[in-house]
């Protein structure tokens, strides 16, 4: 997988933001934003294979014990 560009323009006070976040973790400003843009993709993929796995098998309950009850598996 080979590397592009991506050229984009911020607001200082955010880019101020950016900066402070990301020298709090000892990180460069596209570092910082690199890592937060993966994160975040994988955090919809995540919710996205969990939704399709709720219509496969149905939701739990909000304790999260699908099918489990106290007098045995429902």
């Amino acid at each position: 997988m080979g590397s592009t560009v991506l050229s984009l323009r911020v607001d200082g006070e955010l880019l101020d933001r950016l900066r402070q976040h990301a020298a709090k973790r000892g990180m460069s400003v596209q570092d910082y934003v690199v890592r937060t843009l993966i994160r975040d993709d994988f955090d919809e993929r995540f919710k996205a294979a969990v939704d399709e796995t709720e219509k496969f098998y149905g939701p739990g309950d909000a304790d999260g014990d699908a099918g489990v009850r106290a007098g045995g598996i429902t």
